[in-house]
């Protein structure tokens, strides 16, 4: 009898399981989720309507967006481990919890706390991957989130983020593999893709391109040589109507003919050419998207397979000083977000809502077919990707903690040494408008209009005929704050305008 109730058990076990796994492959696409580095929107000709470099070629990834939707609104945390890990749970970072970081790099996380959507993807029958670049801890999750991984842990920079990298594959022990990392990560990719396989897939390409230094393939070295680069405005200070650190800051040193440089080196590089040596990091990833879509073709996958391409965030050239994301700026955190899947996301469609990274997890659960395993902070955008002009009347709100997530964030304002190179922020985009919250006592709130003012130049908030505007959108803020239950809602420090 114990013999027989534990082989029902096991079928039973077994036949749950299977039934999983055929109504995943029934009814749900394949997901090629490719993410990349501090790539900025205006690196793709796909955006050369919103400020793209003109001269800018990346035809596989227009090829994505001409066939899918393009968001020109979307926003990255502003670090890349933060942006990680709104990706991974699908809260904003103060709703994040177990995990920690000892530094940029070095961290921890309790599966058990800070849980991650692609372990729900494995229980309703798909098989999932994570190839590329980790940065959410030295635990990637082989096993528990991914049933294939090869996976680059940061800590292991050995003074080359673009060659020769030190990988684990499916947890194996770490070894050299030989290569430039952006072809070394398109060649597993291609690899995974065109496995037989018996069941929906999830990949998840995490490329460490366009992230400095500028090490670039010699095959692209000559590239975009002569390419004209014009100097943002606001490289030095000051910034009239900006907070107080922002009339200091900058992280460019100005040449004898007035050129700003960056670097420490004896020969500090220009801005212009820094910015041509980034594009060119781009163009290896524009072909490694081609790469994925010949696979896909060939395969006989690219109709069912819902293509996403986004970064953790953008980068700023000179714009408000930043050679960097961190700051509150579309400059820095403004990236690109293309879906593509027929017949489920509209062709050629181009979306003006504001979105951010923390809408990815809700969106592709939903387009799986999986229930949501948490209450998230993020929006199903569906609803935007079958018609990109539907009504959307919800706020995207994006925060810098620095290094502190959950309950760490509570204070609202950082003891010494917690709050990093810039104070904390929080911003919230609604329609035009972006409001941007310092958090310091008695610190001026920003308020720009994004249509009329794309470069954030001219603070609304200081104008007395835009204080209902301004009320308008502190109360925006606080509702959103209320609506993801953050705990820092109590210590928020009053504004300077607010006295």
């Amino acid at each position: 009898m114990i013999h027989l109730c534990r082989s029902f058990f096991l079928i039973a076990t077994w036949f749950t399981f299977a039934v999983a796994a055929m109504a995943a492959t029934a009814s749900s696409p394949n997901i090629l989720f490719i993410y990349t580095d501090d790539q900025s929107y205006r690196t793709l000709g796909c955006y050369r309507d919103q400020g793209a470099w003109p001269w800018v070629r990346t035809p596989n990834i227009d090829r994505l967006a001409s066939d899918g939707v393009r968001f020109t609104s979307a926003y990255g945390a502003s670090w890349c481990t933060p942006s990680r890990a709104c990706v991974m749970t699908g809260l904003l970072p103060h709703g994040i919890r177990g995990l920690t970081l000892t530094g940029i790099i070095k961290g921890s996380y309790d599966p058990q706390v800070c849980r991650h959507w692609p372990t729900e993807l494995r229980k309703a029958g798909y098989h999932t991957a994570m190839i590329g670049k980790w940065h959410l801890s030295h635990d990637a999750g082989h096993g528990r989130n991914w049933d294939h991984s090869v996976v680059w842990d940061q800590a292991d920079i050995k003074g080359d983020w673009y060659n020769n990298q030190t990988l684990s594959v499916d947890g194996a022990p770490k070894a050299i593999v030989p290569g430039y990392s952006t072809d070394v990560y398109t060649r597993f990719a291609e690899d995974y893709v065109r496995r037989k396989h018996d069941q929906p897939w999830m990949l998840w390409l995490c490329y460490n391109a366009s992230h400095l230094p500028n090490t670039v393939h010699p095959r692209h070295k000559e590239q975009y040589k002569d390419a004209d680069v014009p100097v943002p405005p606001d490289v030095f200070p000051p910034r009239p109507g900006k907070p107080a650190h922002m009339q200091t800051w900058t992280q460019w040193t100005k040449r004898e003919d007035g050129m700003p440089v960056y670097g420490k080196a004896k020969n500090p590089q220009p801005l212009p050419e820094l910015v041509r040596g980034y594009n060119r990091l781009v163009s290896a990833l524009d072909e490694g998207v081609g790469k994925l879509l010949k696979a896909l073709e060939e395969t006989g996958q690219l109709d069912n397979t819902l293509i996403v391409y986004t970064s953790d965030q953008g980068f700023a050239w000179g714009e408000h000083g930043f050679a960097w994301k961190v700051g509150a700026y579309d400059a820095c955190i403004k990236a690109p977000m293309i879906f593509r899947l027929p017949g489920r996301v509209a062709r050629g469609g181009v979306c003006k809502q504001p979105v951010t990274v923390v809408d990815l997890a809700p969106t592709l659960l939903g387009v799986a077919g999986v229930k949501l395993p948490w209450t998230m902070h993020g929006r199903d955008l569906r609803p935007l990707l079958k018609n990109p002009n539907a009504a959307w009347n919800r706020p995207a709100m994006m925060e810098h903690f620095y290094l502190k997530f959950g309950e760490q964030t509570d204070c609202a304002v950082p003891a010494k040494g917690d709050q990093g190179p810039l104070p904390w922020w929080i911003s919230l985009r609604h329609g035009k408008y972006k409001y941007i919250r310092t958090l310091l006592p008695d610190e001026i709130e920003e308020l720009y209009d994004l249509e009329a003012d794309p470069q954030e130049m001219t603070n609304l908030a200081l104008a007395p005929e835009n204080r209902k505007l301004l009320a308008d959108f502190r109360a925006k803020f606080v509702a959103e704050l209320k609506r993801t239950n953050a705990g820092l809602l109590k210590n928020l420090p009053p504004p300077r305008s607010a006295n």
